[in-house]
């Protein structure tokens, strides 16, 4: 994939894997806004299967990711960002608060996806399902109406989230549609902290079955589940994003500030970092 350029994904059917990053939130959203904004204007130059993306990530410090068109922050989470226990950064895709912190994010980029949000959330999820029933954990969409639900994304679930059996919420999922083209976000729950989850939602997180393997196990299987099951195409091409890419990316980071919150330096100084799926948080206990 060397030299494919911004974006790229690659010869026909395959779409641009990005190995995982670790970063701040705005350097995370504004990747992605990225990746999506450069497979439009591949498009419009009319390169043919030019943009499909991929990735996995973590965040440099705990995170609340606000939906785009979410507009009451409570006050403790200011309080909590000001204080430095959380990172509060807006996403560009839809929804309501995201604590990231113990879970792994994707990222996925669709070029000409089938019209419709429920459609494209029932193909674009066939891959986390396929994940989870393979170890015997499957998942089954949401069936919430969405309506006016409470702040956080996890509170409720809709046809854009899988569940348990029971109704424990592992994932929760947002789009962005630009032009006919999806960028579309999904938080997937291993062990979020209880303590800050119920500073930020007074309420417990869901209580999940526990996962029988690691991290980087659940990586590794997330990535074989959507190289088989994603419909954006029929291969992953590994791909780094390359130093000309995070110099057109800085640009945008203001984009996803809250306006009225600090944040640290290194959400905007700190380029991302490689990180292996290793390093992510453990899993709850082997069951």
């Amino acid at each position: 994939m060397s030299g494919a350029g911004p974006g790229k994904a690659g010869p026909a059917g395959e779409v641009r894997w990005i190995p995982p990053l670790l970063a701040s939130g705005r350097w995370q959203m504004a990747i992605d806004d990225w990746f999506l904004d450069a497979a439009l204007a591949a498009s419009a130059r009319g390169e043919a299967n030019y943009g499909a993306m991929l990735r996995l990530y973590g965040w440099s410090r705990p995170t609340l990711s606000l939906g785009f068109p979410q507009r009451q922050i409570e006050p403790r989470w200011q309080e909590l960002a000001a204080a430095g226990v959380i990172e509060l950064v807006r996403r560009p895709s839809g929804g309501r608060a995201v604590l990231h912190a113990g879970e792994i994010t994707y990222a996925l980029v669709w070029p000409k996806p089938p019209l419709g949000r429920v459609e494209a959330y029932r193909q674009t999820c066939g891959w986390l399902q396929s994940t989870f029933a393979a170890l015997a954990l499957p998942l089954s969409f949401g069936t919430e109406p969405a309506g006016q639900p409470p702040g956080s994304c996890f509170a409720t679930s809709t046809a854009a989230d899988l569940v348990h059996d029971g109704g424990a919420k592992r994932v929760g999922s947002a789009q962005l549609w630009r032009r006919g083209f999806l960028l579309q976000h999904g938080s997937i729950l291993l062990d979020p902290p209880a303590e800050l989850w119920r500073e930020l939602f007074s309420a417990e997180p869901p209580a999940l079955p526990p996962l029988p393997l690691e991290p980087q196990e659940l990586g590794d299987l997330l990535r074989q589940m959507a190289e088989r099951h994603l419909p954006i195409g029929q291969s992953l091409a590994e791909a780094p994003l390359q130093a000309g890419e995070l110099t057109a990316i800085t640009p945008r980071l203001e984009r996803y500030a809250v306006p009225g919150v600090a944040v640290a330096a290194d959400s905007v100084t700190s380029p991302p970092l490689s990180m292996p799926l290793a390093t992510w948080p453990r899993s709850s206990p082997r069951g």
